[in-house]
């Protein structure tokens, strides 16, 4: 293994872990560089297990004996070790999750090999919290969906936080990110999907009615926070769904919504 000792914050070695709290940063250069950052030991090794490749690894000293059998496996990834005031002083918080890693982004996966043979997919229409972004896939992981499809806007599902809230599942539920949108509800529509979409309409069906027709096969779009989900999406839509509320509550978080969604929709038989 290739151990390299930082000495200073300025390094340009680490040039991919400087100032991680800067999300204008991150949004320009991760997707530019085809990379990502793996966020804690559990998570980098889900990442190793899906078959991405690091492109160096990042950690205190104390975590070198946790992460022996990686290295081992890597041998021509640089690691670089330094102390924890000078992985802080590089990364911009402090690093207390064991180690960190600059993933290559892994290639697209094309929209046909994703819709091939599965029953449950999701689509994330504009939701830009990278938090909830990441608590959906966890569940979509968790809960048995097939994949999930994002909407050009919305946001990255390999973006530090939304890795870290999934806890590495995103790298478990294949994906692809749309090129336009709402169009492609007429593709799923054409692979035999019966697509609905989480809004509150004035006629939506609950959630159980549709989970008791029991769908071969189903794609719930999700909506962005405040906004719910666009007028061109709905119309294109097969029909809408809900969690019907109690106690005067309109409506849950959409992370919390999609969990329950993705249980209650689940293939029955």
């Amino acid at each position: 293994m290739s151990f390299h000792y930082l000495e200073s914050a300025d390094d340009p070695r680490v040039a991919d872990y400087t100032q991680l709290t800067d999300v204008h940063l991150r949004k320009l250069r991760e997707p530019a560089e085809g990379m990502y950052i793996a966020e804690s030991s559990r998570v980098l090794r889900r990442a190793l297990a899906a078959g991405h490749h690091p492109r160096s690894f990042f950690l205190a000293e104390k975590w070198l004996p946790d992460l022996a059998d990686v290295f081992a496996e890597y041998p021509d990834v640089p690691a670089y070790i330094g102390s924890a005031a000078l992985l802080e002083e590089i990364t911009g918080f402090h690093l207390h999750r064991g180690a960190m890693a600059a993933m290559h982004r892994p290639a697209p996966v094309p929209l046909p090999e994703l819709l091939a043979g599965a029953r449950r997919i999701a689509i994330l229409e504009d939701i830009v919290d990278h938090t909830n972004v990441g608590a959906i896939f966890r569940s979509a992981a968790a809960l048995g969906l097939d994949a999930v499809l994002v909407s050009p806007r919305c946001g990255d599902p390999l973006y530090r936080r939304s890795v870290r809230v999934s806890m590495g599942t995103v790298f478990q539920v294949p994906w692809a990110r749309l090129e336009e949108w709402p169009g492609p509800v007429a593709v799923l529509k054409e692979h035999g999907f019966l697509v609905a979409a989480m809004e509150l309409t004035a006629d939506a069906v609950d959630v159980d009615a549709l989970a008791a027709r029991n769908p071969e096969r189903l794609a719930l779009v999700l909506g962005t926070e405040g906004a719910g989900m666009s007028e061109e999406t709905l119309a294109a839509v097969d029909l809408a769904v809900k969690i019907p509320m109690r106690a005067g509550v309109d409506s849950l978080n959409v992370a919390a919504a999609s969990a329950v969604a993705f249980w209650e929709l689940r293939p029955r038989g």
